[in-house]
């Protein structure tokens, strides 16, 4: 397995041209991540940009599984951020889980492809530290009609 780069992972983000965003400010009663132990586990994310969210509506309908995919991407971006804020993404020593949710048009069966945006963007920054399990799930709506939510769960050093 790959070990943590030693300038650490603000530097391969920097390394990849990779910014994290602002944490966004959580739509409901809940935070944006919370550590028990030596794990943290976020909030579902959803692709936030500037405080809005980057298009709304179900995938395989009026979304196109790759801006989908892109939106996944932003969500595990957002979580990055969120785990950041908490603990300092420095203290990341692997991803553990991934669980994507994806409002999906009736008979869309591609979630698992929606889902890869969040994970090849972990494969890319941690390597085989950001090997995970994972669920990706097709639901019926998501919050404020966004596409596509993403939780993730690490563990630190």
């Amino acid at each position: 397995m790959t070990a943590a780069p030693s300038q650490g992972w603000h530097a391969r983000l920097a390394e990849l041209g990779v910014r994290l965003p602002p944490v966004a400010t959580p739509v409901a009663a809940y935070v944006p991540a919370v550590r028990s132990g030596s794990l943290v586990f976020t909030s579902g994310q959803l692709p936030f940009v500037d405080g809005g969210l980057r298009r709304t509506g179900k995938v395989g309908g009026s979304v196109d599984p790759e801006a989908a995919a892109a939106d996944a991407k932003v969500c595990a971006l957002n979580a990055l951020a969120a785990i950041d804020d908490l603990v300092d993404l420095d203290n990341v020593a692997r991803i553990v889980r991934v669980v994507g949710y994806v409002a999906s048009a009736e008979g869309f069966t591609g979630q698992p492809r929606v889902v890869n945006g969040a994970s090849e963007l972990l494969g890319k920054i941690f390597g085989d530290l950001g090997q995970h399990a994972r669920s990706a799930v097709g639901v019926a709506e998501l919050p404020m009609g966004a596409p596509v939510e993403i939780e993730l769960t690490v563990e630190l050093k």
